[in-house]
């Protein structure tokens, strides 16, 4: 169990990679209460120092090395692309730093396995950066279909598509750098469909590939017991309004887009319709309920969150293997 960290002084947070999610996190972070943005690394020395200036950091390095081994740094927020997730991963917890890992956390379930056997192995909290686990309408979601207000759950359909045409040149189409519509965007789907449904027995996935061999659409059917309960849904060149509903006996709950980061929920059952407000509207850019439930757990001393566990993690990366092998998608590295 990792030694908890007291009340008496802020969490310090290193930020490996300097990109616009980063960005957006490190904002976060300094809404935050008992948070400080400690140190940031990036390949390149110049960015590191640009990043650091815009945002207050004292310290920034051209050396991811020079960040996890900083004694002033207690966790590290691993904001790169996900095919250098395993091995940054690997880095930080052999220097003895918890990780927030940026989904997918990693390339496939294997990887994923052995980080998260690492950070148990070296005592230290290890999570997914799958902030849609963390969000107060998700969880407030869960907590009325545990008291009944839909009956239960029978179906689940989300979607995520972004509108992207074919550029060879585009991440998103590269699979070099980790590209494809299930790995970028259909690990929400995929997050949101296990969140209210759970594992299922059986995964039918259609698709279609770019040029480069990249999953561009995809579709998923997941089965419970014979029965269709989810549809699920992502795309990179179409663009979709990307809501989501969870549809019970008695009712259903629709998640107003974009899905993963909902802006409101509707409920509608027998007895009524009504709207619920998101409730952390206006702070920031969604980041601060994720960044709050790390530092619960680096104060509790936890190794995982009860909210993101290691189980579901490597179960979605299976899942997701699985339909990225239903259509002959594979990594260079995997090879």
């Amino acid at each position: 169990m990792p030694s908890p960290i007291g009340d008496d002084r802020p969490i310090r947070w290193g930020i490996l990679g300097a990109g616009d999610i980063a960005d957006t996190f490190s904002s976060d972070i300094g809404l935050t209460d008992g948070n400080i943005v400690a140190a940031v690394a990036a390949r390149d020395a110049d960015r590191a120092a640009r990043f650091a200036a815009r945002h207050g950091i004292s310290r920034s390095y051209g050396d991811y090395g020079a960040l996890v081994n900083d004694r002033e740094v207690d966790v590290v927020y691993i904001a790169t692309t996900h095919p250098h997730h395993r091995a940054q991963a690997l880095l930080a917890i052999d220097a003895g730093k918890s990780v927030l890992i940026e989904k997918p956390v990693c390339l496939n379930a294997s990887d994923a396995r052995e980080v998260f056997a690492a950070a148990r192995h070296a005592d230290v909290f290890a999570m997914e950066a799958m902030w849609m686990r963390t969000n107060p309408l998700i969880r407030n979601a869960k907590q009325l279909i545990a008291d009944g207000t839909i009956g239960e759950v029978r179906g689940v359909r989300s979607e995520f598509g972004l509108g992207i045409p074919f550029n060879p040149t585009d991440r998103l189409y590269d699979l070099d750098n980790g590209g494809g519509a299930l790995l970028d965007l259909g690990v929400y789907p995929a997050t949101f469909a296990h969140v209210f449904l759970g594992q299922p027995d059986e995964v039918r996935t259609v698709g279609t590939l770019a040029p480069t061999g990249a999953d561009e659409t995809v579709a998923m059917q997941w089965l419970y017991d014979g029965h269709p309960g989810a549809q699920l849904w992502a795309s990179i060149p179409i663009a979709a309004p990307n809501d989501a509903a969870v549809l019970g006996t008695e009712g259903w709950i629709a998640f107003l887009p974009e899905a993963h980061r909902p802006t409101g929920l509707i409920v509608h059952n027998e007895a009524r319709e009504y709207r619920i407000e998101d409730p952390i509207a206006g702070q920031g850019h969604g980041y601060g309920p994720e960044i709050d439930e790390v530092t619960r757990c680096l104060r509790a001393g936890l190794a995982e969150s009860p909210l993101v566990p290691h189980a579901d993690t490597v179960a979605i990366l299976e899942i997701l293997d699985s339909a990225r092998a239903a259509l002959g998608v594979t990594y260079p590295t995997e090879r």
